[in-house]
Formats: C-alpha cells, sequence, structure tokens
C-alpha cells in the first residue's frame, strides 16, 4: 500500500523527465541548423543571421516573460498537469511552423506560439518541488540536468545529420516527439498538486512585473535570485551563438557541429547525472555553486581563444563542469517555499529566466556581430565569451556574499511539503 504513491512519483518524474527532455531537444534541434536555415530564408551572410537569430529568441523570451507567470499561477490554481500538456502541445505547433515556414516572418509566428505555451519547464519544475522532499530534492532536480544531456545530444544529433539532408527534417521530428509525447502525457501523467494545496488565480499575482516583484517576499533570497538571471544571461553565448561561432572560426559542417553537441550532452549527462550526487551531499549547495560558477568562467574564457576546432571539445569539459551549480542553486531556492506557492515560484523565477533570454540572446549576438561583421576594426569571434565569463565571476562573487550574510544558508533548513508546522512561507 506504502509503495504505491512512491510508485506513481516515480512514474510522474519521468514523464517530467521526457517533457524536460523535449524542451531541450527542440533547443538542440536549433542550434545546429539554425545558422543554415536563416542563411537560406534571409539570404545573409553567418554574421548578419546571428542577428535574426537574436531577434527571434527576443521574440520567444518576451512572449515567455509575459506569460510565464500567468502560467504558473494557473497551474497553481488548476493543477500543474493541464499547463504540462498545453505547453507540449505549442511546441509542436511551433516546429511545424518552422518546418514549413516559407520565410523568415513565419518563424517569427512560431516562436510567438511556442513562447505563450512554453512554460514546461517552470511548471515540470514545481511539479518536481510537489513530489520532492529534503533529502531528494537536490537530486530531482538534477533530473532537470540529465534531461537538458539527452535533450541536447539527441537533439543536436537530429538537427545536425538530418539538416545535412534537408533543412526541414530537424523541426519535423522535433514536432512529432512533442506531440506524441503530449498524448502519452495525456493518458499516464498524474496530477501533482494536492486539491488543499491549490490557490485562487490572482490576475494581481500574474502580472509579470508583478510576478518579478514577488521575488521581494523572499529577502534572503536575493542574491542567489540575481545570480540566477545573470547565470542565464551568460549561458546564452554558448546556447545560441556557438553553432554561428564554429561555422565564422572554422568553417565547421552541421555534422561536425553534432559530434561536438552529442559530446557536449554526454559530459553534462555524467555531471548532472552522477557527479552531483557525490558533490552536493560531501561538498554541500554553498560549495557547489561557487565551484560551479568558477568552472563556467575559465571554460568561457578557453573557449573564447581556443585556436584550433578539436580543443573545442577540451574546453567544453570544464565548461559543462559548471553545471554543478544549476542544481544546487535550484534547490537552495526551492527549499525555501511552501507546496502552496511553488507555482508562483517558479512562474516568478521563469519571467525573471524569460527575460535573461531577451538580455542575453541579443546581447551576446549583437557582439558577435560587432566583431565578426565585414567592416569590422576588431575581428574577434571569440567576444561574446570574454563578456559571458566576466558576467559568471561577478556572480559568482555575488553567490559568496549572499552566502556570508543569508540566514537561509546558514541554517541550511528545507521546507518539507508536508510540515504542517510551517508558515505558508519559509525563510
Amino acid at each position: 500500500m506504502n509503495d504505491t504513491p512512491k510508485k506513481k512519483h516515480s512514474a510522474a518524474l519521468g514523464f517530467i523527465f521526457v517533457t524536460l527532455f523535449i524542451d531541450v531537444l527542440g533547443l538542440g534541434v536549433i542550434i545546429p541548423v539554425m545558422p543554415k536555415l536563416l542563411q537560406t530564408l534571409a539570404g545573409v551572410d553567418v554574421s548578419t543571421a546571428t542577428q535574426y537569430s537574436g531577434y527571434l529568441t527576443f521574440t520567444y523570451a518576451s512572449m515567455q516573460f509575459l506569460f510565464s507567470s500567468v502560467v504558473g499561477n494557473l497551474s497553481d490554481r488548476y493543477g500543474r498537469r493541464p499547463v504540462l500538456l498545453t505547453s507540449l502541445f505549442g511546441f509542436g505547433i511551433d516546429y511545424i511552423f518552422m518546418a514549413f515556414a516559407p520565410t523568415v516572418g513565419w518563424l517569427f509566428v512560431g516562436r510567438i506560439i511556442a513562447g505563450i505555451t512554453g512554460a514546461s519547464t517552470s511548471t515540470a519544475t514545481a511539479y518536481i518541488a510537489d513530489v520532492s522532499t529534503g533529502d531528494n530534492r537536490a537530486a530531482n532536480f538534477g533530473l532537470i540536468g540529465v534531461a537538458s544531456g539527452l535533450g541536447f545530444i539527441i537533439g543536436i544529433g537530429i538537427g545536425g545529420y538530418l539538416g545535412d539532408l534537408n533543412v526541414k527534417f530537424p523541426f519535423m521530428a522535433a514536432a512529432a516527439f512533442a506531440l506524441i509525447n503530449a498524448i502519452y502525457g495525456f493518458f499516464v501523467l498524474p496530477e501533482s498538486l494536492a486539491p488543499e494545496n491549490r490557490r485562487p488565480f490572482e490576475w494581481k499575482k500574474a502580472n509579470p512585473i508583478s510576478s518579478l516583484k514577488n521575488l521581494g517576499k523572499y529577502p534572503a533570497l536575493a542574491g542567489l535570485v540575481g545570480v540566477f538571471g545573470l547565470v542565464y544571461v551568460a549561458q546564452k553565448a554558448v546556447e545560441y551563438v556557438l553553432s554561428f561561432f564554429l561555422i565564422e572560426k572554422f568553417n565547421w559542417t552541421l555534422s561536425s557541429i553534432s559530434s561536438l553537441g552529442i559530446f557536449i550532452g554526454v559530459v553534462l549527462v555524467a555531471i548532472q547525472g552522477g557527479l552531483i550526487r557525490i558533490t552536493i551531499p560531501k561538498y554541500g549547495q554553498e560549495k557547489n555553486i561557487v565551484a560551479g560558477l568558477l568552472f563556467y568562467a575559465i571554460g568561457l574564457t578557453l573557449i573564447a581563444f581556443v585556436n584550433h576546432g578539436w580543443m573545442m571539445y577540451l574546453y567544453m569539459i570544464p565548461y559543462c563542469l559548471g553545471g554543478i551549480s544549476g542544481p544546487a542553486l535550484q534547490g537552495l531556492i526551492t527549499g525555501t517555499v511552501s507546496p502552496k506557492e511553488q507555482g508562483e515560484l517558479q512562474g516568478s523565477l521563469a519571467s525573471l529566466t524569460s527575460l535573461a533570454v531577451i538580455i542575453g540572446p541579443l546581447l551576446m549576438s549583437s557582439v558577435f556581430h560587432l566583431f565578426t561583421h565585414r567592416n569590422t576594426h576588431s575581428y574577434f569571434p571569440g567576444a561574446p565569451y570574454i563578456l559571458a565569463a566576466a558576467i559568471m565571476l561577478v556572480s559568482m562573487f555575488m553567490a559568496i556574499k549572499s552566502f556570508k550574510k543569508g540566514s537561509l544558508i546558514k541554517d541550511k533548513k528545507v521546507v518539507e511539503p508536508g510540515d504542517s508546522n510551517l508558515p505558508d512561507r519559509a525563510f
């Protein structure tokens, strides 16, 4: 009898894993193919195509910023299940638009749809928080890293190798994955949010600006939330500019980019699926965060000055080691909030993430274009990575400062979902 809830939670976590996997798979598909797709549809060079990519991401992230807090609050009112399934359906529609887009304008239509419905990460994170306890919270959040790694591996592979056959094939495959998973989830995904933990929908809390201000209710989290946002900005130098960088600097083919992406995915799976299960219990969340941010900075700096293509494999190792900071940071932040407010918190964090994705790709693609266009006087394709490394170092010092003065970090207390002695909000 007692094993039944555990089995349901295990099955649910499996579906959440697949959902997050498909989310990142979509990103993986786009990475190697986007330069070729934009060059074909817009008739531009690699440097200018980078700017188009930044504008597309800006559109997607802007929609997420406007609607993620709405979706997060809806999940607190109606449950996680309907929101997750709607999100997957939206991603499927987006990939169909991208597969059959006759012009760049249609790509923007697809990105708008995906941005509005693209709440899978924030709602999935709230789902994980619903079914996690203090002992397994960080480990369960590590599933996000594993899903990201596997999604990256397969997405990059699909994007590169199918893209060599036809630039539209990868998007058709991604659409099929998303829609099939939505249908599968309709039959197997249980609801994680108990009726007693639901709350009325409030438009005031669903406002994206109010959603960001909502983070102010947790003063002990201020420094870590700042770190969270800055890290997301810096990561975009790799996520959205890397394929343009490799084509510009080394003239890599789609399949070459895919091979590197597969390598990155394997390393991420090994780190976030295995290494953090050792490092977090042994060294604690604070040290994992600081070490991870330092690894990020080192890896980004090395990438900026890489001279030979094969060195990218070597330099990606310290960058991927930076991934040990993510689950620790996520677990530390979510561990301070009651079950009734996990959706609201994740909606707020998703708004912050969307704001970072609005800024990051546009910033990094603009820097790349500035240092690679035909008339530039300072040719340096690695410029975005130097900027990203500097941001990671700033984040690291912010985290250290937060640990020194934050009572949240010192007492190490984690909120248990079933603790009736706790108030609605714990610090």
